[in-house]
């Protein structure tokens, strides 16, 4: 048991001094074998995705940004693309191959898309160092636990700030990775997050043109923290209060909602209540918002042959609408795979006309598609006040028939959150799927069994699998 006055004594302290002091005194027994479990099947579906990324004209244009930028090779393999770069480039770009698809695990209580950032950083500099898998995995661990309080201080805060939570709260959290990797002191890591707090940034404004900058967010929460750890590595200073003073984090970044957030979430249950076993993986390639009334329609699709339809009604949490529901015209005429990504219309359109939303929805055709434009014209969506967001991401759809008849189905939770998750066999079936866009078989199932098997192995062994 701990003595409590050792403990009033660390929750005086600054945030950034606990998480630090956390983060240097982990052990690799510490972490409880589920959660190991959980980080490697993490790890695996993140790796899926960044594979099949690299299909896509995103991954190709930062490819070639980067390379004008570091012609030189690297130790770092950038997934799936026979290439290596020095460790601060590859984390830009493997954080936006696994982000670039919006089909990465996200948690809900911070609705910050941890894992693209946070892997993306720690394994670029357990190349560098070339770690262990167990130490590796250890630092991705506390990255997560890290990354994930930081954004559950805010909750949806940060959104309705107009900031994406994946940037400014991920880049902590591979900040306390890379340290951990790299063998900073205490004194060191705290300088790093107070250096971070001065390249914590991405914002929301994609949303209104469907742009494409959210994508590397992750990728530049990854690289930044990188920097800041080498300053940090070298003596450069930063404050101690990152996250809690005047013009921290929180001040800074919400304003007038600081009020709104609940800072000692920030260190609850650090080191005994894990994170990670509540991360979501995503069962659908489009924001976590629309996930539940895809699922709806998509039970409902039976329903369309008993009738005409006068309209659909999706009812949303309020956190949800500037998101996923407006501007109403833009929304149910995507014209890029991102405003398809983020729009309730067309998702519910495109299960109620296919029975699913796959990466297949986000080709050129099926936005097109003139059976599908029809069914988005008819939603519309309404504000449920019941909803519980965001521990949960619910949805529900209402199918009004022209003879007066509704049909409805809902969602309360969200495939993939805690409370319904997704099972191991099903992530790993995920993976193979996305890998399959892009390698053979052998090679998928030789990355498959060195990542759940990572602990015994050495990032190296991985890096070498990534070059196929």
């Amino acid at each position: 048991m701990q003595n409590p006055d050792r403990t009033t004594a660390q929750a005086d302290r600054p945030i950034a001094v606990q998480y630090a002091h956390w983060t240097n005194t982990l052990q690799w027994r510490d972490i409880p074998p589920d959660v190991v479990s959980q980080a490697q099947h993490l790890i695996l579906d993140a790796l899926g995705i960044a594979l099949a990324s690299g299909r896509y004209p995103f991954a190709q244009q930062t490819m070639l940004a980067m390379t004008d930028l570091c012609p030189s090779t690297g130790p770092v393999p950038v997934f799936g693309m026979k290439t290596h770069l020095p460790a601060r480039d590859a984390a830009l770009i493997n954080g936006l191959l696994i982000h670039g698809l919006d089909y990465d695990d996200t948690h809900p209580g911070s609705v910050v898309h941890a894992t693209a950032s946070v892997f993306a950083a720690a394994f670029s500099v357990a190349c560098q160092q070339d770690s262990s898998g167990e130490d590796l995995l250890l630092a991705y661990v506390a990255g997560m636990e890290v990354a994930t309080r930081v954004g559950k201080v805010a909750g949806g805060v940060f959104h309705k700030a107009g900031f994406h939570p994946t940037a400014v709260a991920g880049i902590f959290g591979c900040v306390v990775a890379a340290a951990r990797l790299w063998g900073l002191d205490q004194a060191q890591t705290v300088h790093a997050q107070g250096i971070a707090l001065s390249m914590a940034g991405g914002t929301l404004e994609f949303l209104k043109e469907g742009a494409g900058t959210k994508r590397f967010h992750p990728g530049w929460a990854a690289s930044s923290a990188i920097v800041a750890v080498a300053l940090a590595r070298h003596g450069m200073s930063g404050p101690s209060t990152a996250y809690e003073g005047q013009y921290g984090l929180y001040a800074s970044h919400l304003g007038a909602a600081l009020a709104d957030c609940q800072m000692p979430l920030a260190t609850q249950g650090l080191g005994t209540d894990w994170e990670v076993l509540r991360v979501a993986v995503k069962p659908i390639p489009a924001c976590h918002f629309v996930h539940a009334c895809i699922d709806a329609a998509t039970a409902l699709r039976p329903a369309l042959a008993s009738g005409e339809l006068s309209h659909i009604v999706a009812r949303v949490a309020q956190g949800f609408v500037p998101v996923v529901c407006e501007p109403v015209d833009q929304k149910r005429r995507p014209s890029n795979a991102y405003e398809a990504q983020f729009s309730v219309q067309y998702g519910i359109a495109t299960a109620l006309r296919h029975g699913k939303f796959g990466l297949p929805a986000l080709e050129a055709q099926a936005m097109q598609d003139p059976a599908t434009l029809a069914l988005a014209d008819l939603v519309r969506y309404e504000v449920d006040p019941d909803a519980n967001y965001p521990k949960y991401f619910p949805g529900e759809v209402v199918l009004h028939f022209k003879d007066g008849r509704q049909v409805t189905h809902k969602e309360p939770i969200n495939r993939g959150a805690p409370g319904r998750p997704i099972a191991h066999a099903d992530i790993v079936s995920k993976f193979m799927d996305n890998a399959a866009l892009a390698w053979p078989t052998t090679a998928s199932t030789q990355l498959r069994d060195r990542v759940l098997n990572l602990a015994m192995h050495r990032a190296r062994d991985l890096a070498l699998d990534l070059s196929i």
